[in-house]
């Protein structure tokens, strides 16, 4: 491929006028990207398999994927152009004008070197800006929902959701603080955090408690575990070693102020009335699948009004929106909607659709909400592009009849 590319390239500088210029931009390009892909090979050697993906990996993943995609862009460009050739020297060839001495094949056209080099432009930048900007280019999501049912004295309370931090992946302390000063800012009478505070390991939050504590409000910050959160993803010297890392992992959800909900319910009241709020563990399909939602809905009364945390959007696809009790609205994560894709008011669309069914944003069936939050941040490919970080605000209203 690259041996494709810098031919391609030699193409498009062969006429300059400075030698210097016409050897420096094909031999840069094949030393750079050699070296992109000898750096993350080498990266891939010092994985460490019981501290799994650190931001360097991630780095290194993410510039291999972005010269990858860049040389497939080019490549297709430049070989549409070569089987335009190929076909004309067919044809040429067969036919009675050919001229002694020709050559079989006419020489690359400039013009398609040109054409390609502004193609594969275009997922270049794409990614760099995914890369430096949009992985902390954080989206507020706001949605006014109504119920039939809602109690009277929570018209109008409004629920701010995060998911999946990944604080592992973190390499831009000041960029995260901003999304954290946009949860700040909402002011939500309710916080609730759906999974995946950590890559693999607990010590992965550590440094950053006193950022993700600032998080306050007036009816609590509540949270679930995700996944990740189990330390399912990389090795442990022991059964009893990731167990202890699991256990200090919910010391840190208290240390952050935030109530772990493990497959267990507590009920918000005000002015007298109430809503449930549900938490189970992760239940996932095709991963954990620890959740257990009729304990986590012992107690809780059938004509309450409920709020599920529930991980994996596959737990409402497979067991909730079915479930014989009632519950109002679901509140996942997981996805991170590819962390790539496009969404604009008529058409979305993300590799993620084709393994997830509800994979971002709001669902009604019955009834019955789910909302997929699209992720606070990011896992191993370092960047975001067209699915942004989110901070989701749910305002909930009762329907007037």
């Amino acid at each position: 491929m690259d041996w494709y590319v810098f031919n391609g390239l030699r193409t498009l500088t062969a006429d300059w006028q400075s030698r210097a210029a016409r050897l420096a931009l094909p031999w840069g390009y094949l030393v750079v990207s050699i070296g992109v892909t000898v750096v993350f090979l080498l990266g891939l050697n010092s994985l460490n398999t019981s501290r799994g993906m650190t931001p360097f990996h991630e780095w290194m993943l993410s510039l291999f994927l972005t010269f990858f995609v860049t040389k497939i862009f080019f490549i297709i460009i430049l070989s549409l152009g070569d089987l335009g050739r190929f076909l004309y020297a067919i044809v040429h060839n067969l036919s009675a004008e050919r001229k002694p001495g020709e050559p079989y094949f006419p020489a690359r056209r400039k013009f398609i070197s040109e054409l390609a080099i502004l193609i594969a432009a275009i997922p270049f930048t794409s990614f760099f800006y995914a890369m430096f900007r949009g992985k902390y280019d954080y989206k507020v999501h706001r949605h006014t929902l109504y119920f039939d049912d809602l109690p009277e004295a929570f018209d109008g309370f409004t629920i701010t959701q995060l998911s999946d931090i990944h604080s592992g992946s973190f390499d831009n302390v000041e960029a995260m603080q901003r999304g954290i000063d946009l949860v700040k800012a909402q002011k939500s009478d309710l916080f609730v955090f759906t999974g995946d505070l950590v890559n693999n390991a607990a010590w992965e939050i550590e440094q950053y408690i006193d950022r993700f504590s600032q998080i306050k409000a007036p009816f609590g910050q509540f949270s679930i575990l995700g996944n990740h959160d189990y330390g399912d993803y990389i090795q442990w010297e022991s059964e009893q070693a990731k167990k202890d890392n699991l256990d200090k992992l919910k010391r840190h959800h208290a240390e952050l102020g935030y109530r772990l909900l493990l497959d267990e319910n507590v009920n918000l009241e005000k002015d007298g009335q109430q809503i449930s709020l549900i938490g189970v563990q992760n239940w996932g399909k095709g991963f954990i699948q620890i959740g257990d939602l009729d304990k986590a809905l012992k107690g809780v009364d059938d004509g309450a009004f409920k709020v599920l945390l529930s991980h994996d959007p596959t737990h409402w696809e497979e067991k909730v929106r079915y479930h014989k009790t009632d519950i109002h609205l679901t509140l996942s994560g997981h996805t991170h909607g590819a962390q790539f894709g496009v969404e604009t008011a008529g058409f979305r669309w993300s590799p993620v659709q084709y393994r997830y069914l509800d994979w971002a944003g709001l669902v009604k069936q019955n009834n019955r909400h789910l909302y997929v939050n699209r992720g606070f941040g990011f896992l191993a490919f370092s960047g975001r592009l067209g699915i942004w970080p989110e901070i989701t605000v749910i305002e909930l209203k009762k329907k007037r009849a």
